[in-house]
């Protein structure tokens, strides 16, 4: 089984249709290990509604909470205890997208994170960044952390608007593929998520 982690340099910075993208573009199976927020929304849903072949599963997560918060502070809130050593993959032989929530520090326990995820895996890696005030901090400490842990990260994909001075400093400091990008759209839809199929099909 080929895993592919899909982490970002912060919440809300596109990982939901990057992985959606990726799981239509590679026919991949989709997982959320960890879902936050339901009162709001669901990931898994929302990527099922964007995929449009027949050949993804999408796997039920491990912890399923209701505030939009770190999973550590939504699983607390709800007397709940997360068992890091109880997170196991789905049984799959299909390549397997990942979805982390937040980025690579959000806590899971009080003494393990998100990026210990993808080190108990052992997953490729694809940071998902979006350009903001802060973006290239953000970003150039992101992958200084999964250096440090040895973690193959296959490269950047870019969310949303592009910003070329941000994007060329990123990519000369960190070392890291531009894998591709995701504009802002007015709305995702199966349509638009294939519209990007060919761009991500080779990864």
């Amino acid at each position: 089984m080929r895993k592919i982690f899909v982490t970002g340099i912060g919440t809300d910075v596109g990982k939901t249709i990057v992985s959606a993208v990726l799981t239509q573009a590679l026919k991949a199976d989709y997982w959320k290990p960890i879902q936050t927020g339901t009162e709001l929304d669901n990931d898994t849903e929302r990527v099922k509604k964007l995929v449009s072949n027949s050949i993804s599963v999408f796997h039920k997560e491990a912890y399923s909470l209701k505030a939009p918060y770190a999973p550590y502070a939504s699983a607390v809130l709800e007397g709940i205890e997360i068992d890091f050593e109880n997170i196991h993959l789905p049984d799959t032989n299909n390549t397997l997208i990942i979805e982390g929530a937040g980025g690579l520090l959000a806590p899971i326990t009080e003494t393990r994170f998100i990026i210990d995820l993808i080190t108990k895996f052992n997953a490729e890696t694809i940071l998902v960044v979006q350009n903001y005030i802060g973006s290239i901090n953000h970003t150039l400490l992101s992958v200084e952390a999964l250096k440090s842990r040895n973690i193959n990260v296959l490269g950047i994909i870019v969310s949303g608007v592009e910003n070329k001075m941000s994007e060329k400093i990123i990519l000369q400091h960190s070392g890291l593929k531009l894998l591709g990008r995701i504009y802002k759209e007015g709305h995702f839809t199966p349509e638009v998520v294939n519209k990007y199929e060919a761009q991500f099909s080779t990864i």
